[in-house]
């Protein structure tokens, strides 16, 4: 990943900053030019609370190479109070006590570490609620 790229990221990694839909009321993430739902221009920018709930999850043994050391660790698709879908890495949790429909909320956590330029990406993961 470039420089450019990581700095021009930050709102969207750091704050879970999306877009709402002014025609149809729709939360949008990520942020994209045009609403999912409605196909109506989506420009109204929405930071989502960050609270939401596991709708599924999984345990991932063998990573791509940037993820290597980091293996095994378990991600999830985290349905948003505000209603979109997130896909991320879970943390702070032992694998055995994940479930369907436990409350998690986002934390900012380092992602990975890339290369010469010694960039250190820093992202969102989930964590259970209220620790």
């Amino acid at each position: 990943m470039s420089v450019a790229r990581n700095w021009r990221l930050q709102q969207q990694r750091y704050r879970l900053t999306g877009e709402r839909c002014d025609t149809c009321g729709a939360a949008i993430f990520p942020p994209r030019d045009v609403c999912p739902e409605c196909e109506a221009p989506a420009k109204t920018p929405l930071v989502f609370s960050g609270r939401g709930e596991i709708y599924s999850y999984s345990t991932v043994y063998h990573p791509p190479a940037e993820f290597e050391t980091a293996a095994p660790y378990m991600v999830a698709l985290v349905r948003l109070e505000e209603g979109p879908m997130v896909a991320a890495q879970l943390t702070d949790v032992d694998k055995g006590s994940v479930s369907i429909g436990m409350p998690v909320e986002m934390v900012t956590r380092k992602i990975r570490a890339e290369g010469d330029e010694g960039i250190i990406a820093y992202g969102y993961k989930f964590r259970p609620a209220g620790i």
